[in-house]
């Protein structure tokens, strides 16, 4: 993997450049729609590709080592041939999703005991098994594996957790290192920043995860129900002693507005489920403010989802047909409201690249969260 800065804005540390992998180039800042189980929730690979512009996707592993499991992924020649989608896969390690199930996991210095969620039976990662199993997806990038500690966290404990991700992590770059991608494409890893909302044990990490000298740089343990201006401070310190060379991920990484003041704080790389999930539930994100698409007030609106109209793949589309859709429980539903909410975050990192080259992101990106901000 390489990585290059095209431009940086005068007024903030948001730089635009392109990440190279085998499966193609991908713009930053940049946002990666999840696909958690192998597919994008209610969106087709080829609105996802024609439509939305996504240039990466994401996968889990743990949820893919639990289904299909790693057997099936590897006959079909790896994820990007078992999804039929041809760019980058980014694969997060399941250390997220053994926080998020604690009531079902055992953690030990050597790894996490942890019983399935879909039939309860018991499985254990290591970091050299979290290697393998991301070897055998077959994602472009993979992730170290970590400990992602909950909000509030007690000192001692955020602690004890970073300490234990930072010998995971050398674990896991040993076992990368001593292994070979399996299919005919390289692959690299991100080790992850802890350290929950502690500075000094965030500066801790950051020093350390700095010294392990990989390809790009992942950010972990926010957005885990801290106050947004907490999580900026934690990720300006961070941003400052990672190496300004190389990507920066900030993980599961959220709203509009705080991917746009990420963006200013030296941020290149984003993903969240927010943007689908909320689509689902009939919660639109525009470039006017944020609706509820099931609200009545829609009934007999039959103007633009987004006034901004050919940026987004739903023009043709009006309020009042998809607050029907979703009042009727018509599956075209969620299809519409996916695809303009993905439409959306794409074009929101695509004109932050076009203003960061300007020089004008800083004083459009002020304006611009006011905007998006609002409730409509």
């Amino acid at each position: 993997m390489k990585f290059k800065i095209l431009s940086t804005d005068k007024n903030s540390e948001a730089r635009c450049g392109e990440i190279v992998t085998d499966h193609g180039i991908i713009e930053t800042p940049i946002f990666m729609p999840v696909g958690t189980a192998g597919t994008v929730k209610a969106i087709h690979n080829k609105d996802l590709t024609e439509a939305v512009k996504a240039e990466i996707i994401l996968g889990n592993t743990y949820h893919l080592y639990l289904r299909p499991g790693t057997d099936i992924i590897k006959k079909a020649g790896g994820l990007h041939k078992f999804n039929s989608w041809d760019k980058p896969i980014l694969t997060d390690s399941g250390g997220y999703q053994v926080y998020s199930l604690a009531h079902r996991r055992k953690l030990k210095d050597d790894g996490v005991i942890f019983h399935s969620h879909i039939d309860g039976s018991k499985h254990y990662f290591t970091p050299e098994g979290v290697m393998d199993i991301q070897r055998l997806i077959g994602a472009d990038i993979i992730m170290a594996f970590d400990e992602c500690t909950p909000y509030p966290c007690e000192y001692n404990y955020a602690k004890k957790s970073m300490e234990l991700t930072h010998n995971w992590l050398k674990r896991c770059c040993t076992h990368f290192d001593n292994t070979e991608p399996v299919y005919n494409y390289n692959q690299t890893l991100f080790p992850i920043v802890q350290g929950s909302t502690y500075k000094d044990l965030r500066k801790i990490s950051a020093e350390y995860i700095s010294e392990m000298n990989r390809d790009g740089n992942a950010i972990g343990g926010l957005s885990v129900g801290e106050p947004a201006e907490m999580m900026y401070e934690m990720t300006e310190l961070v941003c400052g002693i990672l190496p300004k060379d190389k990507p920066r991920y900030l993980m599961g990484v959220g709203t509009p507005a705080n991917i746009l003041e990420s963006i200013a704080l030296g941020i290149d790389m984003f993903d969240c489920v927010m943007p689908t999930r909320n689509a689902r539930n009939g919660m639109l994100f525009t470039s006017e403010g944020i609706i509820n698409m099931k609200n009545v007030r829609w009934k007999d609106d039959f103007s633009a989802i987004d006034p901004n109209g050919e940026a987004f793949v739903d023009s043709m589309y009006t309020k009042a047909y998809l607050r029907h859709l979703f009042v009727a429980n018509e599956i075209l539903a969620s299809i519409i409201a996916t695809m303009h909410n993905l439409s959306f975050y794409l074009w929101l990192v695509k004109q932050s690249r076009e203003k960061i080259k300007e020089g004008t992101f800083r004083e459009w990106k002020d304006q611009m969260i006011l905007k998006i901000s609002r409730r409509l």
